[in-house]
């Protein structure tokens, strides 16, 4: 496996990193692990089939927003 070095990370990034580690129950270096992987782990070019994946999921469990600011308004 690789090393990385990241250099010049200000104080309050470095412990929000190990804040977060630590909420996670793991190492602050598995966490920035995690956080790499999922950062970098989709590729753009399937953005697009992932988001209609995500529609056809979640099709009739949203409601349209518009619809429910014209009812919030009427209520006033």
């Amino acid at each position: 496996m690789a090393q990385l070095t990241v250099r010049n990370v200000s104080e309050d990034i470095v412990r929000a990193l190990r804040v977060r580690a630590a909420r996670h129950g793991r190492s602050a270096e598995a966490e920035h692990r995690l956080i790499l992987a999922a950062a970098l782990g989709h590729d753009a070019d399937d953005f697009w089939p992932r988001a209609d994946a995500s529609r056809k999921k979640l099709a009739g469990q949203h409601s349209d927003s518009g619809e429910l600011q014209r009812e919030m308004r009427d209520e006033r």
